[in-house]
């Protein structure tokens, strides 16, 4: 017998979204299958998978144990996410090579189905670093007597899912700085500098808007940016290492001495970019929008606003509320924090209505009599007049004042 030969063998996953890329959460089903195509027959002693998840850091450094003597120090760390295994074919042992314990597979594709659970605890989000990875996938091995097993390998993508409706993440964010130059004995004015967002919580895609205020009362040329940064954090042995990257930015007109610059809602779109990662215990992905002016010859003037890229987008109503009491707060006076004045109370309902009009009543009878139908219907009209629009001028200022002077001894003062 002519033994066949394995033309195909991969794994395919069930997509449950529209892109047809395998995407899940802690606590999906994965499910797929493996698809074997021959060319003849071939005998088989087993067919198992094996998904495995965990997130992996590993860096070197070079360290120097004296004059002549250098030596590279191994920093590794692994944490186990998923760890899964079943057979397809066949049986846990591949010892058996007797032909009861063969499979046969038949020239043509063949798919073999296979299902597992991912953990309910949270899990890392997939991502890619350079001094580390979390990753998730399935492999597939094909045994047979005398050969060495074929492997097949796919990845698939897991989010943990982040939430940006939450108090936390839909709370601004603010802050001010200011800074002096000096150069020998020569002081110069200073440079301030406000900044707000709406929000902390945002998805890829969303746009930013940056509400700043920028002063120069230096001698110098200044030019305000901002930029959004991607910090990766990585731990092991007790060590970390830190990376950032710069994911978008913008800048803004240059300022000569005595100039001010507003932005009032400046756009910074966030691209596409990996999810925070937040609950892992040796890797974190954070991001931060910074906003600085540009000081030629000098450190940069900063802020540093947290954010938090989520999966979740914002709601609708979320969206209103947010922009409606950002737009309330970021006019006027919202770099210094403070409320305005309270305005005076409006004058009491006795004041502007005299006493013959409080017991005049209305003639309603005729109309009441007339009505047909049933009693709870019937609307009746008002008895007193509704109290006058506020206005910052007393219509009656004659009335105002003798009622004013008949009610002192009961109103507090003001």
């Amino acid at each position: 017998m002519v033994l066949g030969k394995v033309k195909s063998f991969v794994v395919s996953y069930d997509c449950l979204n529209d892109s047809n890329v395998p995407v899940f959460s802690s606590g999906d089903s994965v499910s797929g299958r493996v698809i074997i195509e021959v060319t003849g027959e071939i005998r088989v002693k087993s067919l198992k998978i094996h998904a495995k998840g965990f997130a992996k850091v590993r860096w070197t450094e070079s360290r120097n144990a004296g004059s002549n003597t250098a030596y590279t120090q191994n920093y590794t760390e692994e944490v186990e996410y998923l760890n899964h295994r079943d057979i397809l074919i066949g049986h846990e042992r591949d010892d058996d090579n007797s032909e009861e314990a063969l499979t046969t597979i038949h020239s043509g594709r063949h798919e073999y189905a296979f299902s597992f659970e991912l953990p309910q605890t949270p899990l890392a989000t997939s991502f890619e670093g350079k001094h580390g990875s979390v990753r998730y996938w399935v492999k597939a091995e094909l045994h047979r007597p005398w050969l060495l097993p074929m492997k097949t390998k796919k990845e698939f993508t897991v989010f943990e899912h982040i939430d940006i409706n939450t108090p936390l993440l839909l709370s601004p964010q603010a802050g001010t700085k200011e800074k002096t130059l000096c150069c020998w004995f020569c002081t110069s004015g200073p440079i301030s500098l406000s900044a707000k967002i709406e929000r902390k919580g945002y998805t890829p895609g969303e746009s930013i808007q940056i509400f700043a205020e920028i002063e120069n009362c230096s001698s110098r040329m200044v030019v305000p940016k901002a930029a959004i940064y991607q910090t990766q954090t990585f731990f092991a042995k007790g060590k970390m290492k830190e990376i950032k990257q710069l994911v978008a930015n913008i800048r803004g007109e240059s300022l000569s001495s005595g100039k001010t610059e507003t932005w009032n809602g400046k756009m910074l779109k966030i691209p596409p970019v990996s999810p925070s990662i937040l609950d892992c215990s040796i890797i974190r992905v954070e991001y931060s929008l910074m906003v600085y002016v540009d000081i030629p010859g000098a450190m940069n003037l900063s802020l540093n606003l947290p954010l938090v890229i989520g999966t979740i987008p914002l709601h609708p109503f979320g969206s209103r509320t947010s922009s409606v009491s950002s737009q309330c707060s970021m006019t006027m006076s919202w770099l210094g924090m403070a409320l305005p004045e309270r305005p005076e109370a409006p004058p009491a309902y006795a004041e502007v209505v005299t006493e013959e009009q409080r017991h005049g009543r209305l003639d309603v009878s005729s109309g009441r009599e007339n009505f047909e139908g049933p009693l709870l219907a019937y609307i009746q009209e008002f008895r007193f007049r509704p109290p006058p629009p506020y206005s910052e001028i007393d219509p009656h200022p004659d009335q105002a004042t003798s009622t004013a002077e008949q009610r002192l001894d009961t109103c507090p003062s003001r």
